[in-house]
């Protein structure tokens, strides 16, 4: 990993340090880890089964991977109550320990040491992000947002754009908007976070171990 750099004019500026999360602070996905999580390993692999043509054709880059990723979610989730979806998110708390990348996750620490502030940019759902990440001393979770209706369940759709790629920029510009007040540093692992990661005064490629 790459050490904190004391740049002159960083003197002057605030700092901020932005994380993806999947491949960089853990060692695989925590979107599929999840479904799996909720559904067990014979309707997780039964349903991606039944979306192969999908899955195909994303991989040939003929579809949406934020398309996809929706489909996938409505399939295993429309119709959940988002209580019920939340709470199995914050149980998940566990299954994110046990795939934890300590390398990076040792420098969301060794920023907050410094006051720099932390956040995570991801294209996963709060749900289980933020109760892992707030307990690391992330100031805020900027993820991909699902859609609840009126009764408090899932409609199967996602509420905001799938935060990856350029998304990842815009989320944080939402709420840090002034570029030119703070230095920021960006780790990611994918070209998910290509964007991201040029956007970034610093930035750090993630290899994380594939469990």
């Amino acid at each position: 990993m790459k050490p904190l750099i004391d740049h002159e004019d960083m003197k002057a500026k605030r700092t901020i340090a932005v994380f993806d999360f999947d491949g960089t602070l853990t060692t695989r996905d925590s979107f599929l880890a999840f479904i799996r999580y909720a559904h067990g390993t014979w309707r997780y692999y039964a349903g991606f089964a039944l979306h192969a043509p999908i899955l195909i054709l994303m991989l040939l880059r003929l579809y949406s991977g934020g398309k996809a990723k929706q489909r996938i979610f409505s399939h295993f989730f429309k119709g959940w109550p988002h209580s019920r979806f939340k709470s199995l998110g914050q149980s998940f708390y566990a299954e994110i320990e046990k795939m934890r990348n300590e390398p990076v996750i040792g420098k969301i620490q060794e920023h907050i040491a410094q006051g720099h502030t932390v956040y995570v940019i991801s294209a996963s759902l709060p749900e289980w992000l933020e109760p892992w990440c707030l307990k690391q001393g992330v100031k805020a979770v900027l993820a991909t947002e699902i859609e609840v209706d009126g009764n408090g369940l899932l409609t199967g759709r996602f509420k905001t754009a799938n935060c990856s790629r350029q998304e990842k920029v815009n989320r944080l510009l939402l709420i840090e908007p002034h570029r030119e007040d703070y230095y920021l540093y960006a780790y990611g692992n994918s070209s998910g976070d290509k964007e991201m990661l040029a956007f970034a005064d610093q930035s750090t490629l993630v290899t994380a171990t594939k469990m």
